[in-house]
């Protein structure tokens, strides 16, 4: 599983938190990944790589999701940011200690339902048992320009042609981020390898003789350019479309839209993480996750779609809606948070209004835009989402809209479409 590094787009909740591990619908993002890894039969280990620096949050995690799910995980550091193929090709030996018949790569910036044990099932059904699998998904016309588009033989399932992001329509089918590979994967690579070794090489003799720059650049490999494009019609690489749910996680609102997937799947998987209306509890309406340890007065009202974090407060009269508040939150008598991220340790006073305007808010399209950063407003990029960072003090009556607050601010007025520095 390939971490991605907290990237100006999520900011600035990724001051505060590597992204894998940003809560979405009450777990951290990166735990959906390994619940689904756990569940499939006969899984041995599970690997993650990236270019993050582990801290004491990242190895607390891993340590409780091995004791949670009773499966070896380890997290590979990357020397460089290699790529979603030169880190997998980095790691090749530990990946094939095992002597696995096969193994799944996910990127870790993905929402989706896994159907993990449906691909196994799908590679045996297609192909030979060293044939590899990329999970696909649907998208409108415009939609599928933003990822990578596959074109496949409708009989037999085999990727044709494969191009990403192209600058014109090609395909409705698009790469979700989710892979399943035979070892043999590692020789298409290298070959990869190889060929960018030499161009490098080539290119910088004359003056690198000395040098290993070229090498780490060679070893920057992208599997979906540079692995997929080449592997297309050769009979080796098919695609599985799923009909389940699936959205990227670019950005920090998109976050919010996550969530509500999440949570709409709960009712299958977790229906114990899912808040009920009982007598002396709040008004709960549509899909809601509440921590155990967050304090809420029954006249508050939740949901549809609403993540609360461990030890958050919410008064009186407080209404939320599309949106996650996060670790020790404190939401006063009677405020309204709509389609918003409330930072750890921050406060949102009485009366006042945090809240975001959803660029589509449409719920049945599976890749609606919920996820946009920015909405063209008067003339100026503004924000969509409204996000507060760590420890953001919102005074009572002020109003907040499409704004982005960086951590530790006390505002003392009301804000529309800006990022408050």
């Amino acid at each position: 599983m390939s971490l991605s590094l907290p990237g100006t787009r999520f900011r600035p909740l990724s001051f505060e938190v590597p992204k894998p591990l940003f809560p979405v619908a009450g777990v951290p993002m990166l735990q959906h990944h390994i619940e689904a890894c756990a569940k499939v039969p006969n899984m041995k280990e599970i690997l993650l790589m990236g270019f993050y620096q582990p801290n004491e949050e990242l190895n607390r995690f891993l340590l409780n999701a091995q004791q949670e799910f009773k499966i070896s995980i380890r997290y590979l550091q990357e020397y460089a940011a290699l790529g979603t193929g030169g880190g997998i090709y980095h790691f090749r030996d530990q990946i094939v200690s095992g002597s696995p018949e096969a193994f799944f790569v996910m990127n870790a910036d993905v929402c989706s339902a896994f159907p993990l044990e449906e691909m196994l099932s799908f590679q045996k059904e297609h192909g030979e048992p060293n044939s590899f699998v990329i999970l696909g998904t649907t998208a409108n016309r415009k939609q599928s320009m933003n990822y990578g588009c596959i074109v496949e033989n409708e009989e037999t399932n085999e990727v044709l042609h494969y191009v990403e992001k192209p600058s014109t329509f090609v395909s409705d089918i698009i790469n979700c981020g989710i892979y399943l590979f035979s070892p043999d994967i590692f020789q298409h690579i290298g070959g990869v390898f190889q060929k960018n070794q030499e161009e490098m090489m080539a290119l910088y003799v004359a003056i690198l003789k000395e040098s290993t720059n070229g090498w780490h650049r060679a070893e920057a490999i992208r599997l979906e350019q540079d692995v997929f494009t080449a592997l297309a019609g050769q009979g080796k690489l098919y695609v599985y479309k799923t009909l389940g749910f699936w959205s990227q996680i670019k950005s920090a609102g998109s976050a919010i839209y996550a969530s509500r997937l999440y949570l709409n799947q709960y009712h299958k998987t977790h229906p114990e993480r899912l808040a009920t209306n009982k007598k002396g509890g709040p008004k709960i309406s549509g899909n809601v996750y509440i921590h155990p340890t967050a304090n809420i007065d029954p006249t508050a009202t939740l949901g549809p779609n609403v993540s609360i974090g461990t030890g958050v407060t919410i008064s009186a009269g407080v209404r939320v809606r599309e949106s996650i508040v996060l670790h020790g939150a404190n939401l006063q008598d009677h405020c309204c948070v709509l389609n918003s991220i409330v930072g750890w340790d921050s406060t949102v006073g009485k009366w006042a209004r945090v809240e975001g305007t959803p660029s589509d808010p449409n719920p049945n399209d599976p890749l609606a835009k919920m996820d946009s950063e920015t909405l063209f407003r008067e003339g100026k990029l503004t924000p969509s989402i409204t996000i507060l960072g760590c420890n953001v003090t919102i005074p009572s009556e002020v109003i907040i809209l499409n704004s982005i607050v960086l951590p530790h601010k006390d505002l003392n007025r009301s804000f529309k479409n800006q990022i408050i520095l």
